[in-house]
């Protein structure tokens, strides 16, 4: 299979479908080329963009690390730094399908909605024109979610936040879940941005907050279907769960192949990355796959038609620049500071995305 571009046009990149090795993407019965549009959804947890100022109004503990006169001496100088590494790597992202990269990107482990105009603002991908969607949570260590889009590619209609609670534990806080709605390219989409509740205490103890956080998830894409049963809908976030997770597969349930998923059904594209030793944070010799992507069965176009938007596939963005190269977490991602010492790198995590294609009309 290869896809040879064809040209750049505004709002949109051609694409051409043609045949390598035997292998046919749309149909045996196709002859010649096809035009397609191209978006890219992704997300990306930005491990601590804080800026160097404690928010008198929050009170949040992790703050005091991220001051000059913090443990991290976290300066304007680093701050800066990151901002151009983040951005950088974000500039990077779905290069291989579209120049626009990211048509949405939600983001995660971001203190305020300062660092993100910081963030959009940054060279490499100011001229994107990203705008905002964010609201303050509850978090205890200050951090949230986000969502940032083009858009020439996405019209916000309406987004809304929705609090985790756990039941006779008044004293836990957490990210608030975020949902945005609006148009993609004139086609109508929801998008589910998490960050759920770490493995702080060990994986089984925290494991009740992951279960109830997709409980909060699956009730949120549950509201959306009852009123939109064939709603496309992108859950996306830094689950802190692998995909054969209790949290994932038992509560949310989605499907490992495209083949199997029907139109009430939801697809996880990293389930079968993750059986073959794929991830995207590494933790005592071993993979996680926390950061993941789920899509409702109206994503999935099994004729390969693509007469509306369509699912095609999938992507852990783990590009050398952001792989450590040395000492002992070499291969692992190339984050920021490693045991207190500043090392200058990316995040803790690699980046993930799914590539969208709907046949030009």
């Amino acid at each position: 299979m290869t896809l040879t571009i064809l040209r750049k046009a505004k709002n949109k990149f051609l694409l051409t479908v043609g045949y390598a090795a035997a292998l046919v993407f749309i149909s045996n019965k196709i002859n010649g080329q096809k035009e397609y549009e191209v978006a890219c959804v992704g997300f990306y947890n930005q491990e601590n963009l804080f800026d160097t100022i404690v928010d008198p109004d929050t009170n949040k503990i992790l703050q005091e690390d991220f001051t000059p006169l913090g443990p991290k001496s976290w300066d304007s100088k680093k701050y800066k730094e990151k901002l151009e590494n983040m951005s950088f790597a974000i500039s990077k992202m779905g290069l291989e399908s579209t120049p626009d990269g990211m048509a949405i990107l939600g983001v995660a482990e971001i203190e305020n909605r300062l660092v993100l105009e910081d963030l959009v603002g940054q060279k490499a991908i100011k001229d994107r024109d990203y705008q905002i969607v964010h609201y303050e949570s509850p978090d205890r260590r200050g951090i949230d979610v986000a969502l940032l889009y083009q858009p020439k590619y996405f019209k916000l209609e309406s987004s809304k936040t929705f609090t985790l609670t756990m039941e006779g534990n008044d004293h836990f806080y957490t990210r608030d879940q975020l949902l945005v709605t609006g148009e993609l390219l004139g086609e109508r989409m929801h998008f589910i941005v998490c960050h759920w509740p770490s493995r702080r205490g060990g994986e089984k103890r925290s494991s009740p907050k992951r279960v109830a956080a997709a409980e909060l998830t699956m009730q949120i894409m549950d509201s959306i279907r009852k009123v939109e049963p064939d709603a496309k809908i992108i859950m996306m976030g830094d689950l802190n769960d692998d995909p054969v997770s209790k949290s994932i597969k038992k509560v949310m349930k989605p499907k490992a192949s495209p083949q199997d998923v029907a139109q009430s059904d939801l697809f996880n594209p990293t389930a079968d990355l993750y059986k073959s030793g794929n991830g995207t944070l590494g933790y005592n010799d071993a993979w996680n796959l926390f950061d993941q992507m789920i899509l409702t069965g109206p994503f999935i176009d099994l004729e390969k038609s693509y007469d509306d938007f369509g699912y095609y596939g999938f992507k852990i963005f783990n590009e050398a620049f952001l792989i450590q190269q040395e000492g002992q977490y070499k291969g692992y991602p190339h984050r920021t500071y490693s045991y207190g010492q500043y090392i200058a790198g990316y995040s803790d995590h690699f980046p993930v995305y799914v590539t969208l294609l709907r046949a030009k009309k």
